[in-house]
């Protein structure tokens, strides 16, 4: 299969979503990162997302639409849910709640589970693409299972070229890390993933503290990014570095430490809006350089767990995480 490079541009719109209508598989920019998008209700079309990313198929998929009101025709929507919808959407939000009764998602991408993950992501293309399908459409990270998620539509062509149709390329990605995920299917609101809404914000609209969730689950995931190993280079990653080896890469948060000739620093002034949009590319150069240059790990500097740092120190402990 040749995975054709779509302009974001009218006929790059209409020929992504006529792939889309037909079962393809077609990657796209959204505000947090690149996604694989599938017809959410057509059950072969979303196997295919599985097969291609070499996904485990008990991690389930989010579902994407134009309008919160397209999403809450599939879940039993709370009056939290829609105060949710209100303040957030479209933006990097997801929720988790209970299958509607005429939900039309595959239970493939629910893996099974009585529950839905929805958003409505921002942006102009991203908007206009699910306005065009008129479906909502599945979309993990538009990488390999498990790797570091994609910024860009080169970075999507690096993991996945040959075997998906084709990448809309939407430019770089703004926020730069996933979306948030909270389960409202329970008596208590538990943030499931930290991402590009911090969980201040959504302390303050929810009006009460959120539970969070004991530990990775790896044997049943109830949302996507809940496995311990997870958004990981090929190098091995050592967090918060307090000092660093000439054989080692770095990730630089401020000021760098000394010692290593490979460095990407996600922010010099410790901004962690700057430090979120560029982490996944950071990532994917030290390991590529750092591999040319025989370098044996990637050391990362520490990052503070507040805010958007929340969500940066999430991915960062999967990336370490040693693979199963």
């Amino acid at each position: 299969m040749h995975t054709r490079l779509l302009h974001n541009d009218p006929q790059g719109l209409a020929t992504a979503a006529a792939l889309l209508r037909a079962g393809g598989l077609v990657a796209f920019g959204t505000e947090t990162v690149y996604g694989l998008g599938a017809d959410a209700g057509n059950d072969t079309a979303v196997a295919a997302i599985y097969t291609a990313k070499g996904r485990p198929g008990i991690n389930p998929l989010i579902s994407h639409f134009a309008s919160a009101d397209a999403a809450f025709e599939q879940v039993e929507a709370t009056p939290l849910a829609r105060r949710l919808a209100d303040r957030f959407w479209p933006g990097p939000l997801t929720m988790v709640l209970p299958r509607g009764t005429h939900c039309g998602i595959s239970t493939i991408a629910t893996a099974g589970l009585p529950t839905a993950a929805v958003r409505v992501p921002a942006g102009q293309t991203t908007q206009a693409l699910l306005a065009a399908c008129g479906f909502p459409v599945v979309a993990p990270s538009a990488n390999p299972s498990g790797r570091v998620s994609p910024s860009d539509a080169q970075h999507v062509l690096a993991g996945l070229d040959g075997r998906i149709d084709a990448v809309l390329d939407c430019g770089p990605c703004r926020v730069g890390v996933e979306s948030t995920i909270i389960d409202l299917s329970r008596d208590v609101p538990v943030l499931l993933r930290p991402g590009g809404i911090t969980l201040e914000a959504l302390e303050a609209a929810c009006g009460m503290k959120l539970a969070l969730p004991a530990g990775s689950n790896d044997a049943r995931p109830t949302a996507p990014g809940q496995l311990s190993s997870h958004y990981a280079p090929g190098l091995p990653v050592r967090l918060d570095a307090r000092s660093v080896t000439p054989d080692e890469a770095l990730l630089a948060f401020g000021p760098p430490l000394p010692g290593s000739a490979l460095v990407w620093n996600l922010s010099a002034t410790g901004d962690l809006h700057e430090a979120a949009a560029r982490l996944f590319a950071g990532l994917r150069f030290l390991d590529m350089e750092g591999h040319r240059r025989g370098l044996v790990g990637i050391a990362v500097q520490p990052v503070p767990g507040h805010g958007l740092g929340r969500a940066i120190r999430d991915r960062l402990i999967r990336a370490a995480c040693p693979r199963p």
